[in-house]
Order: C-alpha cells, then sequence, then structure tokens
C-alpha cells in the first residue's frame, strides 16, 4: 500500500472547520457512550427487567422515526451549525438533568423513561443538520474520506467511552458518567462558535414546510439506489443492533462479567467498528462500496449468531469486535453512497431518511429484543436478529449490478480516481 493512501484518512483534517467539527464531536461523543452504558446499567440495576431494557431503547429512538422528517425540512431552511448548536446545547441540559437526580438518589424509573424520550425528540433535529453539514466543511473529492473518518471518530468514542464507563459506574456509580457527559457537550458548542462557514444558500421559503418534506420523500423514493441501500439499512437496524440493549443480561447473567465486563464487551464493537472506519478512510473513490454494504451486513449477522452462542468472555469480546468491524463497513458505506447521490439542496431531507432508517426503525427492535429475550431469552433474540441480517445482505447481494453504472457516474462527477474503477 503507497504511502499516500495511508494519508487519505487525515486529508479532511487538513480544513480548518472540519477540525474544529472532528475534535468537539470526539469529546463530546465519548461522553455520549459513557452515559449510553450508565443509563444501560442503572435501569438493569433499578429494575433487573430485560424488557425495561427494550422499552427505554424504544422511547429513545420513536421520535426519531416520527420527528427525523421535520429534522430534515428544518436542516434545509435553515443554518445547519446554528441548529447543530441548539441541539447540543438543550442535549447538555437534558444531561446536567440526569446526573443531579441520580447523584442525589432520586432516580426513579419513569424520569429514565421520561429523560430518554427527551433525548430522542433533540436528537431527531440534530441528526439530520448534524450529518448534512459535513458536506459544508470538505471539498466534495474528499468527502468519501470524511464520511469514513467521522464513523472512526464515533467509533474511537465507542472505544473510550464505554471502558471508561465501566469503571466508573463500578467506582464510583452511574452520575459521574452523566455529569461527565453534560460537560462534554461544551466542547461540540465551542468548536461549532469558532467555524467560518459562508452564508449558505437556502431554498425557497415560498414552498410549504409540507411540500418541502414531500419532495424529500419523493426524490427517496425514485432514486432506486438510495431506496434500496435504506432498506437494508432499516432491516439492519431493526433486528441487529437491537443486540446493544441486551449487553446487560450478556455480561451479568451469561458471561459473569459485571459492569466493567459491559464496558469492554462495548469497547470491543468500537475497536472493530473503528478498524473499519479506518480502512474506509483509506480507499479512493466509492468504487465497490455497494459490495461492502452486502457483505458487512451479511458478516454482521453471522458474528452475532455465533457470539449468542459463546459463553466465553474473551471470544465473545472477539465476535464483537468482528461485528464492529462489519457493521461499520455496510453503515459507513451506505452513508457515503446516500450523501454522494443526494443534491446540496435536498441532503438534510434525504439525511432524515437515512436517519430514520439507521435510528428511527431502532426502538421497534429494542421492544422486540427486549420482548424475545424475556419470553425465549437473549440468546434466540441475538440469534435470530444475525439469521435476519444475513437474508437481507444475500438479498441486497443479488442488486449490486444495479449500484455499479451509479458508482461508476457519481466516481467521474466528483473526480474520484478513475485508476480504481473496475
Amino acid at each position: 500500500m503507497d504511502s499516500s493512501r495511508l494519508m487519505l484518512p487525515l486529508r479532511p483534517l487538513s480544513f480548518r472547520n472540519y477540525r474544529l467539527f472532528f475534535f468537539g464531536q470526539l469529546i463530546s461523543l465519548m461522553g455520549t457512550w459513557m452515559q449510553s452504558v450508565a443509563q444501560q446499567w442503572l435501569v438493569y440495576r433499578l429494575t433487573g427487567s430485560a424488557a425495561l431494557l427494550g422499552v427505554v431503547g424504544f422511547l429513545g429512538q420513536l421520535p426519531m422515526l416520527l420527528l427525523a422528517p421535520i429534522g430534515g425540512v428544518l436542516a434545509d431552511r435553515y443554518s445547519k451549525r446554528n441548529i447543530v448548536a441548539t441541539t447540543q446545547f438543550l442535549f447538555m441540559l437534558l444531561a446536567f438533568a440526569f446526573a443531579l437526580l441520580t447523584l442525589t438518589n432520586n432516580i426513579r424509573v419513569w424520569h429514565i423513561l421520561s429523560l430518554a424520550f427527551l433525548f430522542g425528540v433533540v436528537n431527531a433535529a440534530d441528526v439530520p443538520a448534524r450529518q448534512s453539514l459535513v458536506p459544508e466543511l470538505v471539498p466534495k473529492d474528499v468527502l468519501s474520506n470524511t464520511i469514513a473518518l467521522n464513523s472512526a471518530m464515533f467509533n474511537l468514542a465507542r472505544i473510550v467511552g464505554p471502558a471508561v464507563a465501566g469503571v466508573l459506574v463500578a467506582v464510583i456509580g452511574e452520575g459521574w458518567c452523566f455529569f461527565a457527559n453534560a460537560v462534554s457537550y461544551l466542547a461540540v458548542i465551542a468548536g461549532l462558535l469558532m467555524m467560518d462557514l459562508p452564508n449558505a444558500t437556502k431554498g425557497s421559503s415560498q414552498i410549504s414546510p409540507i411540500e418541502h418534506l414531500l419532495e424529500g420523500f419523493r426524490f427517496v423514493t425514485r432514486a432506486s439506489p438510495i431506496h434500496e441501500i435504506l432498506a437494508l439499512l432499516g432491516l439492519v437496524s431493526v433486528m441487529g443492533m437491537s443486540y446493544t440493549v441486551l449487553m446487560p443480561i450478556f455480561a451479568d447473567k451469561i458471561l459473569h462479567a459485571g459492569p466493567k465486563g459491559l464496558g469492554i464487551l462495548m469497547a470491543s464493537s468500537g475497536i472493530g467498528a473503528f478498524t473499519g472506519a479506518l480502512i474506509l478512510a483509506m480507499k479512493r473513490g466509492i468504487s465497490g462500496l455497494g459490495n461492502r454494504v452486502a457483505f458487512g451486513a451479511i458478516g454482521f449477522g453471522v458474528c452475532l449468531i455465533l457470539f449468542s452462542h459463546s459463553r466465553v468472555f474473551g471470544f465473545s469480546a472477539l465476535l464483537l469486535a468482528l461485528a464492529g468491524f462489519c457493521m461499520v463497513t455496510q453503515m459507513a458505506s451506505s452513508n457515503t453512497l446516500v450523501q454522494t447521490l443526494s443534491p446540496d439542496e435536498l441532503r438534510g431531507r434525504v439525511m432524515s431518511v437515512y436517519a430514520m432508517m439507521f435510528m428511527g426503525m431502532a426502538p421497534f427492535g429494542s421492544l422486540l429484543a427486549g420482548s424475545l429475550a424475556h419470553w425465549f431469552g437473549a440468546t434466540f433474540a441475538v440469534s435470530m436478529g444475525g439469521i435476519a441480517c444475513i437474508v437481507g445482505g444475500m438479498l441486497f447481494a443479488k442488486k449490486i449490478h444495479q449500484l455499479r453504472a451509479f458508482e461508476k457516474r457519481t466516481a467521474q462527477s466528483v473526480g474520484a480516481a478513475e485508476n480504481d474503477m473496475p
């Protein structure tokens, strides 16, 4: 591998606005992952209920399905930077409330359910704006590398955050994880305020918000590569990604590793995902991403099935690392294809549909996983999710040929390296 390719993952960091975004988000996401692990353990400690773990996940992600299209309209009509700065401030206030209730021993299950839902409401406005802001921070010819680097950033936080949370929960309790998350939002807010961005041209305000909304949905349904990629993304989100809500059960009841083990398991998945994202970031152009989408989904399903039947902690951690690698290969490749195909004036709305499939469908997966685990056990629930991912990936693989013409046209239009084309 030549040295120039090894430097491709770092190329987006040569642009000041993206550097500010990257490091602010990295700090904030570490706090977010700390809160996620602490919240799961808190619910499990208070209730011992697999079903309630699913309910909390459902309430935290349901607003994405219901409200993300509205968030997409806002992102295409108003300043994306201002929207993201506002949502990060609201996240900070909610995290401080979570910390205060927990540290004063006043936290109750209904508080957790309410705060999870409110986090979800804010997230529905944050994700479309934040995702569609990225192409405004770098030139288009490095967009694919930037999206992969974003995935690497997300998963680096996913490594560090859960590992730190596992130790903090065991030593001083969940409340300090919530407090650390609240403070972490200051980094991303500062980065956003320091950016030097031109005034973006927005769509005509004479178009009604409803028409704006419908315009985005029409584009997605008519763009064949996009709606097929998003369909697989939704399937994997519902059936595969829901394994995370059952991690406390695997860590405690099946692998007998406690909260520290939970942190290690979550971090293992992050290590694999981080590695997969770095490999994608070293890729020139977008050729072959359709294959990676299909094989990522299939590999993810195989790893989930093997993990569900493992009773050896080290082997389970290794399988989660491989699962994370396959998962990010599919997710980041899907993100790159969708963002590259989307027109600038529609990107916020298209990414809101992406968010609906990636995160908005997950509540149903959380409920399903919790219910299956309650009635048939966590092993059965995760195995069924793995089988669904394999089937979905195989069906998508049959349509790979439809993506190749698109990949060639798009690679040429953004000046991608022609030597990568088949």
